[in-house]
């Protein structure tokens, strides 16, 4: 019987496949590791991995790219192709749209994409797998009792109550006839094989079993962080208010690149001064591919991504549900500031150059992240539909994204994008980069096709962070001096673009 137990310390468990609900940026790297690791638990024999991905317009392909070998994910991932295709190649790693290959998994990680609604969260795509996967379950071998982890974000409750209910109303019963367990991730495009092993994780479940044998099958890829065993409740409030967290302090840095910028004072100075005093210096001032980690986080042109326009909300959802005021509530109003970022991207353009109005302007970066395809709450995406409205001819590019992707679908900017650059710098005379140089240099490199339009603003970011403390904050002001954002001393401009 591959899991029996009568409490959690007495149990026996044999792990012969392991089923990955959704190949995204989670479920990917993932399945790959898992498969890598050749997990034997009870078994002399690797247990084979399954992707299993619904077969959508969007992302039907993904099923027939990984059983060739190839990774789905976009953009620049070190090490991650080349560990899907020995997996493939050796027969542990294939994938599959029929959710009934999973009715005799021992372990399903679930990594669909959860969303938020206005201000409640949006578990459409999420339960539209979960059903799919409840109704194999119901068919898996006599006796067996898998373990469902949920890789996904969830709002604090939803463990306990609608995950709970919903396979309880297909007859499987938490704690008998199934396990439930979550898991957050907390990964990042272009860096997904070194964040799974390197990222402290917490493991947790409803049943105090569930954690440990979770453990015993992530210690395999988690590698060089650690694994917090707790309980489901706990690690769905860690993981959100570690993101409303951060979203709060981007939101922090806005107010104050804001405030520099309308009164000539350089920004990137201030904040390496402030972080010098509190020891949190980092190499963000001067990179743009460094994860900021200082005090004073870097704001850019808004907060894009899947973590953290949503988490904050997710956090808040039951207070928000009873009728609560959170009017005054410090995570919702950094949502309103993050939110209005590229308005503010806009303004501080048009303050330097003059309306935009039916000008030619050419968005360089549609994806949130560098070296990434994603495009999830891109900042980019909102821009430019500003910018529309504004009557502007724009041009969106992107190395990395898919001209059908399905958010410039969702945002109706299809007929914008290209991953010719030459082509969206033909005829511009404004452009939006996520990469750009001192304007008093020579080497323009951003403006390309030896053209000399007018360079602004920057990419947007999920922007890491470290502890705050401000206290230095007024000091540093006063000796920060005023070089003015127009002067920018790295590649991308720290105006008020956040």
């Amino acid at each position: 019987m591959p899991l029996s137990f009568t409490n959690e310390h007495d149990f026996k468990w044999v792990v012969r496949k392991i089923a990955v609900v959704g190949p995204g940026i989670v479920g990917m790297p993932m399945a790959a590791l898992l498969a890598n690791a050749r997990i034997r638990e009870g078994s002399d024999t690797p247990a084979k991995v399954l992707v299993l991905q619904r077969n959508s317009r969007t992302s039907g392909w993904k099923v027939g790219a990984i059983n060739s070998g190839r990774s789905v994910i976009g953009g620049v991932e070190p090490g991650l192709d080349a560990v899907v295709a020995e997996m493939v190649r050796e027969g542990i790693l294939s994938a599959s749209h029929d959710y009934g290959d999973a009715a005799d998994a021992d372990l399903v990680l679930v990594s669909v994409q959860t969303d938020k609604k206005g201000f409640e969260p949006d578990y459409g795509p999420l339960f539209e797998s979960l059903e799919h996967l409840a109704l194999a379950l119901k068919r898996k071998p006599v006796g067996n009792i898998p373990i469902v982890v949920f890789e996904s974000t969830l709002a604090p409750s939803s463990m306990t109550t609608v995950v709970r209910e919903h396979f309880a109303r297909h007859g499987l019963i938490e704690g008998k006839d199934i396990l439930l367990g979550n898991s957050p991730n907390r990964v990042m495009p272009g860096r997904l094989v070194e964040r799974v092993a390197a990222s402290d994780k917490l493991v947790a479940g409803l049943h105090p079993l569930t954690p440990k044998l979770v453990q015993r099958i992530y210690k395999h890829i988690v590698t060089g962080g650690t694994l917090h065993a707790t309980n489901s409740m706990t690690a769905e409030v860690v993981k959100t208010l570690e993101n409303a967290y951060r979203d709060v302090r981007i939101a922090f840095a806005a107010e104050i690149v804001r405030y520099c910028d309308q009164r000539d004072i350089d920004f990137f100075s201030l904040r390496d001064a402030v972080n010098a005093r509190l020891s949190q210096s980092d190499d963000a001032s001067g990179s743009a591919t460094a994860v900021p980690s200082g005090g004073v986080l870097v704001p850019t042109v808004g907060v894009g991504g899947h973590c953290l326009p949503k988490d904050g909300i997710l956090l808040w959802w039951r207070r928000i549900e009873s009728g609560e005021d959170t009017s005054q509530s410090l995570i919702v109003q950094s949502r309103t500031i993050n939110d209005d970022s590229p308005a503010q991207t806009i303004k501080l353009g048009e303050r330097a150059f003059g309306a935009f109005d039916g000008g030619r302007i050419a968005l360089l970066g549609t994806a949130y992240r560098f070296d990434s395809e994603d495009t999830r709450n891109s900042p980019t995406l909102y821009t430019a539909k500003l910018l529309l409205e504004k009557g502007c001819k724009i041009h969106i590019h992107d190395p990395y994204v898919k001209p059908d992707d399905q958010n410039l679908e969702r945002f109706k900017l299809t007929g914008y994008f290209t991953n010719d650059l030459d082509q969206a710098l033909a005829d511009a005379e404004i452009i939006d980069a996520d990469f750009i140089v001192d304007p008093l240099s020579s080497d323009n490199t951003a403006c390309g096709n030896g053209a000399d339009p007018t360079t602004f603003a920057g990419a947007g970011s999920e922007t890491a962070g470290g502890t705050d403390g401000l206290g230095a904050i007024g000091t540093a002001v006063a000796s920060a001096g005023s070089a003015g954002v127009g002067r920018p001393r790295v590649s991308r401009t720290a105006s008020s673009v956040v």
